[in-house]
Order: C-alpha cells, then sequence, then structure tokens
C-alpha cells in the first residue's frame, strides 16, 4: 500500500517538475525578436531537437500544452486504477469458487460449486428398508457407494449491478447398492439438482471475517423416479458468505414454493430437512474440515441434520482422502421424512477450499 502510494505521489509530481522547467526557459524565448530563433528556442525549452531549414509543423506552445495534459491524464489514469484495486477483494477461501474478483476474469466456463467425491465404503446403521409410500420393504445392504459430482457455469457477468452475476449450478448425488448382488447391484437413489443463482460481490467486514458474497437462487431437486417413490421441490434460496484465508462460512435460508396437495410427492418436507443451513469449512496445512447443519427452526418439533466433512493428503496427485459423518433427516430425497446414521470413506477430488 505504502509502495503505491508513493510510486502515485511521484508521478503526480513528474508534470509539476516538467511545468516549473518550461517556465524558465520559456521566459527567455519570450525576449527573442526573431521569430525562427523564438521557435528553436521553444523546442530547446521543450526538448525537441530543432528542425534545420524546414518549416515547423506546429509551434512549441502546443508541445508542451500536449506534454502536459498527456501527463496529468496518465496520473488520473494511474489513480483511477489504485483506487479500484483498492475497492476490488482478494478471492480467498469459499469466495474463489465464485470469482469474486475481475482479475481473473471468467477463466473457464465451467467451476467448481460443491464436493466433488467417491465414497466407495459407506456404511449406513440405519437404512432406510421401506421408504414412506413404498408398498413392499425394500432389500437394502447396509454398505453402499455414495459419490457426488457438482459445477456452475457463468450465464451473464454484471446483470443489474456492477458485481452482480447470473450462474447455472448442477448438482448431482447418488447411493449405489454396488455390493448388493441379491438385487442386481442397482442405484438405490440418485438426486439431480439444477439451479439459477444470482450473485452479488460484497465488501464488508464482520468478526474479522470478510462478507464476500450475496446469492439469490432458484432451485429444483428431483429424483427422477414416478409414484409412489417419486420427490420433488422448488426452492428460493437466500444466502451470504463469509471467508478468510483459512475459515469461511456461508448461511442459507429458503422458501418453498407451494404446490397442489395432488402433486406434492413430499408434504412438508420443510419439517424434516429444514429451512436453513450452516456450513463452515476450516484448512489447516493440507487438510480440510467442515460443518454442516440444517435445522427446520421449529423449537417445538427440531429436526434437521448434522454433516462432518475431513479431507486429508494422500501420497501426491490431485486426490485426497475424504471421511464422512451424516446423521438426521434428508441426506437423500428418499430418505427426507428417515433419519440416516452414516460413515463414509473415500476420496475427494474437489473440496469447499
Amino acid at each position: 500500500m505504502l509502495v503505491r502510494w508513493f510510486g502515485l505521489l511521484v508521478l503526480m509530481l513528474i508534470p509539476s517538475a516538467v511545468v516549473a522547467l518550461d517556465a524558465a526557459g520559456l521566459q527567455a524565448c519570450v525576449k527573442l525578436e526573431n521569430a525562427q530563433e523564438r521557435l528553436h528556442c521553444y523546442d530547446g525549452a521543450m526538448g525537441r531537437q530543432p528542425q534545420e531549414g524546414g518549416e515547423y509543423e506546429q509551434p512549441a506552445e502546443h508541445s508542451r500544452s500536449s506534454s502536459s495534459t498527456n501527463a496529468y491524464a496518465s496520473v488520473e489514469q494511474a489513480t483511477a486504477a489504485a483506487e479500484r484495486a483498492e475497492k476490488t477483494p482478494t478471492a480467498v477461501g469459499l469466495s474463489r469458487r465464485w470469482q469474486v474478483t475481475s482479475q481473473r476474469g471468467w477463466a473457464r466456463f465451467f467451476t467448481p460449486y460443491k464436493p466433488v467425491y467417491a465414497l466407495p465404503l459407506s456404511y449406513n446403521f440405519r437404512p432406510n428398508q421401506k421408504p414412506t409410500g413404498s408398498r413392499d420393504a425394500a432389500d437394502i445392504d447396509d454398505l453402499e457407494v455414495k459419490f457426488q459430482f457438482s459445477f456452475k457455469a457463468p450465464l451473464w457477468r454484471n446483470l443489474l449491478l456492477n458485481g452482480g452475476d447470473l450462474w447455472f449450478g448442477y448438482t448431482q448425488l447418488s447411493f449405489w447398492q454396488a455390493y448388493n448382488s441379491n438385487v442386481s447391484s442397482p442405484f438405490r437413489e440418485t438426486n439431480y439438482e439444477p439451479e439459477l443463482i444470482y450473485s452479488l460481490r460484497t465488501r464488508f467486514n464482520l468478526l474479522g471475517l470478510h462478507g464476500r458474497l450475496l446469492t439469490l437462487s432458484l432451485n429444483h431437486q428431483s429424483n427422477g423416479r414416478s409414484d409412489p417413490l417419486s420427490r420433488s421441490w422448488n426452492r428460493l434460496i437466500g444466502g451470504v458468505l463469509f471467508d478468510n484465508e483459512q475459515f469461511g462460512f456461508q448461511l442459507r435460508g429458503w422458501w418453498r414454493i407451494p404446490e397442489s396437495a395432488s402433486n406434492d410427492d413430499n408434504p412438508n418436507i420443510e419439517n424434516f430437512v429444514g429451512r436453513s443451513e450452516f456450513l463452515g469449512v476450516y484448512r489447516h496445512n493440507e487438510q480440510t474440515f467442515g460443518l454442516l447443519l440444517r435445522s427446520n427452526l421449529k423449537p417445538e418439533a427440531l429436526r434437521g441434520a448434522v454433516q462432518l466433512n475431513w479431507v486429508f493428503p494422500l501420497l501426491g496427485g490431485p486426490l485426497k482422502g475424504y471421511l464422512q459423518w451424516f446423521y438426521g433427516y434428508g441426506e437423500s430425497l428418499i430418505d427426507y421424512d428417515h433419519v440416516n446414521n452414516r460413515f463414509s470413506l473415500g476420496l475427494s477430488l474437489l473440496d469447499w477450499l
């Protein structure tokens, strides 16, 4: 910061010095009677090589004026650039995913959104053998494979407001009964979650954390199945994101878009899955620790979920180890009203940080 302002001060002093030196030389030129000699004098005062035996294209006064104007214009441009840099927050932590600074541009079209992982050892101590609406009990193994991939893509930059960006996001979460040969190893459940997200870059501080982003999204989530196992809902989700270099958190709350009773596959889902969410992430060396909390915000009948994540380095390469524990409602849509207690171990390709 000090170096930047010192450089700007030097730039601002340069045209003043030029004008002072010019004034002394020009006073001597004014006293010359001969026009040709006077023009030669002006050229010398302005540091221009006098032309020998030729016509002058423009007087020296114009040259001095143009030089001073260009110098002042350069100072103004440098000052404006410094002010923009000062006002632009540096992308760190969680906010890197949203490219909150224009210094990096849009980079790639597809950018990370939520974590991407594959957990081949995922053990559920309380499997949902008979989901709501199912006629018969399912033959579900306790051990299965859980995996997720997620991305987002920019659609429109600086929409409505400077720093407001429109995104398309997509997340897919699957549970695969890979070890259940009795029923031909089916995919037990897959949730599809497309959304439109409007993000607004911000700059404010709270308790040592930087307020980086406000978000508003139109979210659809469904499992693509037919009745009686069809599950889906639509939400408007608002969020705020804070972070620094090693720690960040995001608060989100949502409102479910109403559906008619005849079309509602999962009535009162918000009373189980929740109406709000807290995500906290902490990075230490090469390890990342995550906490996810969801709540229905009803003290008289409190429900929700908790999830703990630990991402740790392996022997080089982009893959890392991933340990996850989930307890509560709504791990998947088919289990929206069922409490799961699950430990999972596998690999992480992309995490929150």
